[in-house]
């Protein structure tokens, strides 16, 4: 099946053509382990998670890298300078640089699983590719791209790469000081950047490494380049990353990764749009407050909420966050669940192949058509909900509903069932039983209270034509 994505080097979409038929090689820019990962990354390692199962289901052999930064991304991205995140993150937290960058590893594997993500096929670490890193800074060194700041570091000259910023439709051309930053009057071009900072002559860094240049530790942008190059080869198929990565970080990967292995070094970049809090701004840890998974699974909700909540949107529009939306989503949910728990009672009924084919393929044409998730969802609500296609079927269609989205909805219900399985205690039947006499008499306020009295107990009651079922929360 063709598959389509949205390039943004080329700002169009595009047919996607691999370089090795039958399998792709792509790079996602992974966590900078120095905090929890909030909800708007998150929703970023999510479409990398729909991008790879949609590849997964149209019969692709996937080789995934994301990385972990533990060293050298800086507090001021964009001038190469401040603190480094995982020395300040140690201070912060008064543990050593390790131990933190292995505690926020953790953390954030917790969500990814909790997520229901594939992982990586590797996931390298940038303080284990210092020496790719170092060799990466050699090359471009003898080809002539680079400069040293004294006390500083060395930067590569932009001006060298005649397609710097190619990547959002910029050049170089009539750049003046402090356009895009606060200029460094050391800095040949506004542009340039760090390659290898030097450690501070008056203070112990606890991530340093010798160089040929001196102690010191890489500039952010070189492992991406260094590890993509190491792990996928010199051409790949596929960069990938959250939009604000695309201006500074991947121009810049891709301006020391060319001159090395001859342009294109990626074939098609797809970015990612941004996930706005309630004032309406990106969601970002550098605002000091920032929502987590911590946050969600306290409030109560199956981490598979987010995910569908994620899924709704599309990849390439901003997606506005709030409780609300979690409370209208975290319905949906349950309500696809409750229809598959029900499907799991079906007997003596057999798939119809035609019938689940056509569906099947239907879904997987709305993925390759640029990650369309929303697209899918509409036609599970659609099958779901049809009395032509019998319960085996749509229990099949539900299975691989999982297996592209990974939204769980079989495992929930399995567990739902289990649950309806168990008694109610006494107290709950007698407030269950109260609520329903309220509902006879007409008293809606007292059948709420008491609805809200079992919700709050871990039960919640579910109305049919008969009257109404007990069951424990998923």
């Amino acid at each position: 099946m063709a598959i389509r994505l949205f390039n943004t080097m080329t700002r169009k979409l595009e047919e996607f053509k691999p370089l090795v038929e039958g399998k792709v090689g792509f790079y996602s820019c992974g966590p900078t382990v120095y905090h929890y990962t909030h909800l708007g990354n998150l929703r970023t390692f999510l479409h990398n998670d729909f991008l790879k199962r949609m590849f997964l289901a149209n019969g692709y052999d996937v080789r995934h890298v994301m990385n972990i930064t533990d060293v050298g991304h800086l507090t001021n991205d964009e001038n190469d300078s401040g603190e480094d995140k995982m020395e300040k993150g140690a201070a912060r937290d008064n543990k050593s640089v390790w131990e933190i960058a292995q505690f926020y590893k953790n953390e954030f594997l917790r969500d990814y699983n909790d997520l229901n993500m594939l992982p990586p096929t590797v996931m390298p670490h940038a303080t284990d590719y210092i020496k790719e890193q170092i060799e990466l800074v050699q090359k471009l060194e003898e080809m002539g791209y680079t400069y040293e700041i004294p006390n500083d570091g060395i930067y590569y000259d932009t001006s060298k790469f005649v397609n710097y910023g190619a990547l959002t439709g910029g050049s170089l051309s009539g750049n003046r000081a402090g356009a895009r930053v606060d200029f460094n009057d050391e800095k040949r071009n506004p542009y340039d950047f760090a390659l290898w900072k030097f450690s501070p002559k008056d203070v112990k860094r606890q991530m340093e490494w010798d160089s040929p240049w001196g102690v010191g530790f890489p500039g952010w942008h070189a492992e991406c380049s260094a590890m993509s190059m190491k792990l996928l080869g010199n051409h790949f198929d596929i960069h990938t990353g959250g939009e604000d990565l695309s201006r500074v970080h991947h121009a810049n990967e891709i301006a020391q990764s060319e001159p090395i292995t001859g342009a294109p070094w990626v074939n098609l970049w797809l970015h990612y749009s941004f996930l706005l809090d309630k004032s309406g701004e990106k969601m970002a840890k550098s605002k000091g407050e920032f929502l987590g998974m911590d946050a969600v699974r306290t409030r109560g909700y199956d981490p598979m909420v987010y995910r569908y909540f994620v899924a709704m949107g599309h990849y390439q529009s901003q997606l506005a966050f709030s409780w609300e939306t979690m409370d209208a989503t975290a319905k949906s949910y349950a309500n696809l669940v409750r229809r598959v728990a029900d499907l799991l009672s079906a007997k003596d009924e057999t798939v119809d192949t035609d019938v689940y084919n056509k569906w099947r393929n239907d879904m997987i044409a709305a993925m390759s058509d640029n990650l369309k998730t929303a697209s899918v969802l509409v036609l599970v609500q659609d099958f779901a909900k049809s009395d032509e296609i019998n319960n085996a079927t749509k229990l099949a269609l539900m299975n691989f509903v999982d297996e592209l989205l990974g939204l769980q909805f079989v495992d929930r219900a399995k567990k739902l069932v289990l649950l309806e399985q168990e008694a109610a205690p006494d107290e709950i039947v007698a407030l269950a039983q109260q609520r329903a006499e309220a509902k006879t008499n007409k008293d809606w306020g007292m059948a709420d209270s008491l609805r809200a009295q079992i919700d709050a107990a871990g039960w919640t009651i579910l109305d049919t034509k008969d009257g109404y079922k007990i069951v424990k929360k998923v």
